[in-house]
């Protein structure tokens, strides 16, 4: 049942977004519509608005006469993550710099306290989630009807990933952790100074730490390929 002041379908949408992002529902994994609509005690036609929405979003892919499924993480898409992510990154935080407004900068503060709060905690899931509603703030600053799609999607699959490879509890882990945090702080600072230059540097500082990270946890010891870069024709 929906909670309070919610209605079943957005908090359908919220459970199905928390779920993806997460890796409770697996990307590929098939969302059979009977189940939801039993599970939520929601009908076919309002459920499907949901998954159309999700959707649009970049979250699942709907298949003439298949359904819906998780959208994928493929080799091809994680190329094009690591390839398109500094360039969307820098835009996006260029942006940020020049449109946002107090409230949206206030927003962005109390994102970046609740992201330090899951350092603390130690919660996987919750630091992965903090960490993509701070930046999901700041494409919302950025107000870029082009650009939002796209970084949109990046989000989810960066999500995904923190999800997959940054289980490890170290001291390199818990070093870069503290490094992030503290790119955070310096990008709300090149934001209230509406300094676009500086906060689409640290855009590029704050993806090669976390393409670091996760090289740290998928490429073999001793195999050197950068991830990020173009390899020329």
């Amino acid at each position: 049942m929906a909670q309070s002041g919610k209605t079943t379908k957005a908090e359908v949408l919220d459970h199905l977004r928390h779920a993806i992002l997460t890796q409770a529902l697996a990307p590929g994994a098939d969302l059979d519509e009977a189940t939801l609509s039993e599970q939520w005690q929601m009908s076919r036609t309002p459920l499907r608005d949901v998954l159309r929405q999700l959707a649009g979003e970049g979250y699942v892919e709907i298949r003439e006469n298949r359904g819906a499924r998780v959208a994928e993480m493929s080799h091809t898409t994680l190329r094009d993550f690591f390839l398109a992510a500094p360039m969307i990154y820098g835009a996006i935080l260029r942006l940020a710099a020049e449109n946002a407004t107090d409230l949206q900068i206030a927003v962005l503060k109390d994102a970046q306290d609740r992201f330090k709060g899951t350092l603390r905690s130690g919660d996987i899931a919750a630091r992965a989630l903090a960490n993509n509603h701070f930046h999901e703030v700041t494409g919302q600053m950025a107000d870029n009807v082009y650009l939002l799609p796209s970084f949109q999607r990046l989000l989810i699959d960066h999500a995904r990933i923190s999800m997959t490879f940054f289980r490890p509890r170290d001291a390199k882990t818990a070093e870069n952790l503290d490094k992030a945090s503290q790119q955070h702080d310096a990008i709300i600072a090149a934001i209230e100074a509406g300094d676009a230059n500086t906060a689409a540097d640290l855009a590029i500082q704050h993806w090669n730490l976390s393409r670091d990270n996760i090289e740290q946890f998928v490429m073999p010891r001793g195999l050197d390929l950068p991830l990020g870069k173009a390899k020329p024709a």
